[in-house]
């Protein structure tokens, strides 16, 4: 109950400090105005007691207005701010408020006093404590709906993540006070938390990141308060709130992993760790994590109970990419526990054996290499787990089970966005790293769909350069092909099976012809075209050396046709543009010098190919 009527003050401002009277005033006004709202609810006059309530939430909003303004004008300090949430609190905190006065003003000071977090750490722990105290003394739910209208409301005026992290505290704590319908509750609140989460992340800057920290420290806190619930319910529910726990970790393991802070690994990993800890909990394992099994299923669970259609599992959009990430932050955490350490190197070993299950995974590594949302740090960590998972030496046995068709389009990806890596990443090691993964995830499809992979990634590259690696990569895999032949001491054309290789057939002189004679129309684009046009050569320079040592026709290089055509179609029409460029190119510019390096290799590996078709269409007694 409120104190009896007091005289009303007299208040002697002699001695004081001229900056003291408008912070003495300002508490003064709020202790009339706090007063007043005793006085109107114990009168019962409802329209009295709104006005008072109004009072008061005025009187803090233009003091915080009046601290966050720009204007040269302002006439209060922070020690106003702080003085005036201390009367708040101390009211909030009598044993002798009206109860209904402090619920009236329960609906309005959560929005208010998160204004006043940022002026000093005595204002953000004093609203903490006002927010605190409300939800010890209010109803549950009441000020469950409260805090989310307040995080709504404030996501709308500032997104730094400050604000945010006393009404995060009051909703854990709220949490722990709700006696039933805990799921119904903890649906409607979630989906404002991870919005929030979501905001703060995106526009966080390098000077958020000490504050970023605490913010996730109360998303933490949340899970712990889900769990603790959990821990008290039974069947049904019980396994609801286990996969709504379980995504909401790897939602926040998903937004720690897109903040694009220097040093993000070394500065988020505790928070990590912390979040990690729940994963078993939830009924999380290492391979269930990397392979997306588990996640999956988890969706689906909830999805059977999701009755009312209202989008509740779009907020966890992410937790797929969230089951990848924390793996691959196990991975690269120093501090993780050796057992977890163990368990990750025998899922790893498990999968370098089993084809289809490391699909599943590179599936599920796929959109973090793919995303611009995630930082080069993860993204080569990302390398590394891909790395490891994938055997040196690819079993190819046992393998007329697999739907090689269903996994096809999301390995392109993948490796799509690896050469995208090896393209705009500006560490060298990196970008030689995501290379030599890269070799290792094509030497991982059996030969058929190896030529396929390559041939599609050519053809949808606008990269010179990896135009020219992948042909490259052709050559390569041809070279290693008759290597094997030959080290088995069995001739291509005595081997069956080499005959069906797509490497060895019309298909490599076809990756030749894309290049040299392109299906747009027109010859290739020089000096832009320089390093494709010369592995195209060297490929087919390549190939007819070898079918003509071997005497072999696999690729039907050796056919009179084949030969005239490349003569006539592809190589000297090439050498006659090429022979123009040169000549046009006589000045002594940084451009000319350029466009000649260029040439010159191309010119040498050209007039060779031409003097082999010669010779061979001599041999072949065409002229």
């Amino acid at each position: 109950m409120a104190a009896a009527e007091s005289p009303p003050r007299e208040i002697n401002l002699a001695g004081i400090d001229n900056q003291d009277i408008p912070s003495l005033a300002s508490k003064i006004c709020l202790q009339d105005a706090l007063d007043a709202c005793s006085k109107s609810f114990e009168s019962g006059d409802f329209d009295e007691s709104s006005q008072a309530v109004a009072t008061v939430v005025e009187l803090l909003n233009s003091i915080a207005d009046s601290l966050h303004s720009d204007s040269t004008d302002a006439t209060i300090d922070v020690s106003v701010a702080e003085r005036a949430l201390e009367e708040i609190f101390s009211y909030l905190s009598s044993t002798l408020s009206n109860q209904m006065v402090v619920e009236a003003l329960s609906l309005e000071l959560p929005k208010v006093v998160v204004k006043f977090i940022s002026l000093s750490d005595q204002c953000q722990q004093t609203a903490q404590s006002i927010i605190d105290g409300l939800v010890a003394t209010c109803s549950p739910r009441d000020m469950l709906s409260i805090l989310c209208e307040a995080l709504d409301s404030q996501i709308r005026v500032s997104k730094s993540p400050i604000y945010f992290i006393p009404l995060l505290g009051g909703i854990s704590k709220v949490f722990l006070c709700i006696q039933r319908r805990h799921l119904e509750q903890i649906k409607v609140a979630l989906p404002v938390v991870l919005n929030v989460l979501q905001a703060s992340t995106s526009e966080a800057d390098e000077e958020d990141k000490d504050t970023l920290r605490v913010l996730f420290g109360a998303a933490v806190n949340i899970a712990i308060s889900i769990q603790t619930v959990c821990r008290k319910m039974v069947g049904r529910i019980k396994t609801e709130f286990h996969a709504i726990l379980g995504l909401y970790i790897l939602q926040n393991i998903d937004l720690i992993s897109r903040i694009k802070h220097a040093e993000t690994v070394s500065s988020y990993s505790s928070l990590i760790m912390k979040l990690s800890e729940f994963l078993p909990f939830c009924g999380f394992t290492v391979f269930g994590l990397i392979t997306g099994t588990e996640v999956t299923s988890l969706i689906d669970e909830l999805a059977k109970g999701d009755d009312n259609d209202d989008g509740f599992l779009s907020y966890f959009s992410s937790a797929e990419n969230g089951s990848a990430l924390a793996v691959i932050w196990a991975q690269i955490n120093d501090g993780i526990a050796k057992t977890d350490t163990e368990k990750l190197t025998s899922v790893l070993t498990k999968l370098q054996s089993n084809r289809t299950e490391r699909w599943q995974a590179i599936g599920m590594l796929k959109p973090i290499l793919l995303s611009i949302e995630y930082s080069w740090e993860i993204k080569s960590h990302c390398i590394d787990l891909l790395s490891m998972m994938v055997p040196g030496v690819v079993d190819v046995q046992n393998d007329d089970h697999i739907d090689f068709s269903f996994f096809i389009p999301s390995l392109f990806t993948a490796l799509q966005a690896i050469q995208r890596i090896m393209i705009y990443a500006t560490d060298v090691p990196f970008r030689k790293k995501a290379f030599s993964t890269f070799k290792k995830l094509i030497s991982d499809l059996p030969s058929a769909h190896r030529f396929d992979m390559l041939r599609a990634l050519i053809t949808n590259s606008k990269s010179p350069s990896m135009i020219a690696i992948l042909v490259d990569l052709v050559k390569e895999e041809m070279a290693a092909e008759v290597n094997r032949t030959a080290s088995s001491e069995n001739d291509l054309n005595r081997h069956p099976d080499k005959k069906k290789s797509p490497f060895w057939s019309s298909c490599a002189l076809d990756i030749a012809e894309l290049i040299l004679k392109p299906p747009k129309g027109g010859p290739p684009t020089f000096p832009e075209d320089s390093e494709p046009v010369l592995s195209a050569l060297n490929l087919f320079r390549f190939t007819l050396l070898t079918e003509s040592t071997r005497k072999t026709n696999h690729t039907s290089v050796m056919s009179e046709h084949t030969l005239q055509k490349a003569y006539s179609d592809w190589l000297l029409p090439l050498r006659t543009l090429v022979s123009g460029i040169v000549a046009e190119t006589k000045d002594e510019s940084e451009l000319s010098d350029h466009i000649l390096c260029a040439l010159n290799p191309v010119q040498l590996v050209l007039y060779r190919c031409i003097e082999l078709v010669e010779d061979n269409l001599r041999h072949s007694h065409i002229h």
